[in-house]
C-alpha cells in the first residue's frame, strides 16, 4: 500500500472496472471502518449496491482482508510504492435470496431418508 507518513492512498476497483478515489487513510483504520467509507462513497447509479459491511470484500495483493485488522497490519511490502496509490479490489456478495434457502431446506430434508433394504 502507498504510504504518506502514516497514511495510506488507496482507490477501490468495482468489478466493472470503475475506480472509487482515491482516498487517504491512517494506517490504523480497521477494514471494517474502510468498508464503511466504501460504502457512504458507493455510486448512487450502481445497480449491485452492498446493503452492508458483511456484503463487502476487499482484496488487496489477492488476500481477502479481515474486518478486525488495520491497514497496518494488512500491508505486504510487495505493495508498498512511494507516494503511489494503493489498487484494492472489491467484491459484492448477493444477499442470499429466499428461493435459495429453500431449495436448501428442502434438499436437506429430502438427504434425511434413509433408503435401507433387508434380503
Amino acid at each position: 500500500m502507498s504510504k504518506t507518513g502514516d497514511q495510506l492512498e488507496i482507490k477501490f476497483r468495482l468489478t466493472d472496472g470503475s475506480d472509487i478515489g482515491p482516498k487517504c487513510f491512517p494506517a490504523a483504520t480497521t477494514v471494517s471502518n474502510l468498508k464503511e467509507s466504501l460504502l457512504a462513497q458507493w455510486p448512487k447509479e450502481k445497480a449491485n449496491a452492498p446493503r452492508t459491511v458483511k456484503d463487502v470484500k476487499i482484496i488487496s495483493a489477492g488476500r481477502i482482508l479481515e474486518n478486525n485488522r488495520t491497514l497496518g497490519e494488512c500491508r505486504s511490502p510487495m505493495c508498498i510504492i512511494p507516494e503511489g496509490v494503493t489498487t484494492m479490489h472489491v467484491l459484492v456478495q448477493p444477499p442470499p435470496s429466499e428461493k435459495r434457502s429453500d431449495k436448501r431446506a428442502s434438499k436437506q430434508s429430502e438427504g434425511n431418508k434413509c433408503g435401507c433394504i433387508i434380503l
